[in-house]
């Protein structure tokens, strides 16, 4: 069966997901944060609002979401009419990250208010593996699972190019920095990327949420790359938080990596991120990283 579904996705992951599977034709409506091609913006309404964050600092913003999460508030909205407008068949959300998306719970409870038929996938993966189950979780909820084989069948090849590529090299010590105000030691899938590409992840939470930690601490894990991939920021935005890290690692690399688009959305593009961080650990064995990926720091 190929298809034909009318589709909202509450998560960017989950709409990277679904253009990937060549689903762009039916996805009717997305969050505010998704990143939506110019070809299919006319077509596609914005059925979840927040906060816009731009121009608060990274201290500002946590703080911010500190509270709003200590006073049991939603960080995101549901604009419940439009949704019921849109009468979609799926609904993409998840569990994982109550400052990254409405929670499953929540858009169930308003699909049933609202009397929709829709399903609800909630996609939940802390793993670099989950991230692929869930592309064909995605792919079978929305009668399109060959595509999602296939898909996932590529990105496979891919890391298993990386690891080849990278086998037998002496493996640096990575730290990833997930946020900086205060510092984050990154979780989830992101020290499998690491792994992946033929570094020693350090001061990481594999296949857990990613947590506080000092700048004392992660000096301690001996880092000799720092990778800084702050959540809900590009390249740009990286960069000019990366510069604040470089003076608490003198003796390593301090790189910013375009966190979005290549290291925290759960989605296909995360092969683009194993790819990205092996070209810095390994740029003799590796293509060259894009210059919209990665930008050296110190």
């Amino acid at each position: 069966m190929m298809g034909g579904m009318r589709l909202v996705s509450l998560l960017p992951s989950a709409t990277e997901i679904v253009y990937a599977l060549g689903l762009g034709d039916d996805l009717v409506g997305v969050t505010f944060e998704c990143e939506v091609p110019p070809a299919y913006r006319a077509g596609v309404a914005v059925v979840v609002g927040g906060r816009d964050t731009r121009g608060m600092s990274p201290g500002a913003i946590d703080a911010y979401v500190r509270e709003q999460l200590a006073a049991g508030a939603d960080l995101y909205t549901l604009h419940a009419g439009a949704l019921a407008e849109l009468d979609p068949e799926l609904i993409l959300t998840q569990d994982l990250c109550r400052v990254c998306a409405l929670p499953s719970g929540t858009v169930a409870d308003a699909v049933a208010h609202l009397g929709c038929r829709a399903d609800v996938l909630s996609l939940d993966p802390y793993t670099l593996d989950d991230v692929l189950d869930s592309i064909r979780a995605v792919g079978t909820a929305a009668r399109v699972p060959d595509r999602a084989e296939a898909l996932v069948d590529g990105l496979r090849a891919r890391l298993a190019a990386i690891r080849a590529a990278v086998a037998g090299r002496p493996r640096r010590r990575v730290a990833v920095v997930e946020w900086v105000d205060p510092p984050f030691g990154a979780g989830h899938w992101i020290p499998d990327l690491v792994d992946v590409a033929g570094g020693e992840p350090v001061a990481t939470h594999p296949g857990a949420r990613s947590a506080p930690t000092t700048w004392a601490d992660l000096r301690a894990a001996r880092p000799e790359v720092v990778l800084v991939a702050p959540c809900g920021f590009h390249l740009d935005g990286a960069a000019d938080q990366a510069a604040s890290v470089a003076g608490h690692f003198p003796d390593a690399e301090v790189w910013a990596l375009d966190a979005d688009g290549l290291i925290v959305r759960a989605g296909p593009r995360l092969v683009d991120g194993a790819e990205t961080i092996a070209a810095i650990l390994h740029p003799d064995a590796v293509p060259a990283a894009r210059p919209d990926a990665a930008r050296r720091i110190a």
